[in-house]
């Protein structure tokens, strides 16, 4: 059996798609508005990148910038056209105003995705207890992924907290994958790895002239080659 460790790139277009498959990803990660940390895409945008790559997509479900779902009507309906346009993963996260998980807008958006998987964001790191939020979302069908830096400020900060949680798995709250990203650096990847941690997400990494620029091919294969390495290989 593969255990090759997952590679995620963000991507705004069909160019970055492409690029991106080409260096070695596995999945991507479709945003609009980088500015925003990133938004849902048109479905236009998500119909060209599937028509141009063939790896996962999963498309993310976020109307505004923060971690509120505000129009919780609307993002069944856009949930809905992007699963109808043959969408079936999908990145999404909401917390109440008290930093808890949103389960009313989370349980609403997960009924329109109809089956389809789904990542749970970067929320988790803004939670003021995601202890509680993953054991609240747990049995929440579809969910497989939780997109983490450990911290808020970003994995140096998180780096800890991933290495204890990844240590609980298969306890409950605890089954799904951590995909580590957030300030994510090539240097973090080896003790991440030893730690049985087999998902990783970029997003600026894969982009050297920044988000005004596309991802770069080559930038996204020397994530791929450090994914790679035999474990224990090290970083040279």
């Amino acid at each position: 059996m593969s255990t090759r460790a997952v590679l995620e790139v963000i991507a705004l277009d069909a160019e970055d798609a492409v690029a991106a498959q080409a260096g070695g990803a596995d999945r991507l990660e479709l945003v609009t508005d980088m500015a925003a940390d990133g938004l849902t895409p048109p479905t236009r945008t998500f119909t060209a990148i599937r028509a141009a790559v063939d790896i996962d997509l999963r498309v993310m479900l976020r109307l505004a910038d923060g971690f509120a779902a505000g129009d919780a009507d609307r993002l069944v309906a856009v949930a809905g056209e992007l699963r109808a346009a043959g969408a079936d993963q999908f990145v999404l996260g909401f917390l109440d105003t008290a930093g808890g998980v949103d389960l009313t807008a989370v349980e609403r958006v997960v009924t329109a995705l109809d089956g389809g998987r789904w990542t749970f964001h970067r929320a988790i790191d803004r939670a003021a207890d995601r202890d509680a939020l993953r054991k609240e979302l747990a049995d929440l069908p579809g969910l497989d992924t939780y997109l983490t830096a450990g911290a808020a400020q970003g994995v140096d900060e998180g780096l800890p907290t991933l290495l204890a949680e990844a240590r609980r798995g298969g306890e409950p709250g605890y089954g799904q994958t951590i995909l580590v990203g957030g300030g994510l650096r090539l240097d973090h990847v080896p003790d991440l790895l030893t730690a049985g941690i087999d998902a990783f997400h970029i997003g600026g990494a894969a982009r050297p002239d920044g988000w005004t620029g596309p991802v770069s091919e080559e930038a996204v294969r020397a994530w791929r080659r450090a994914l790679d390495l035999p474990r224990g290989a090290g970083l040279h």
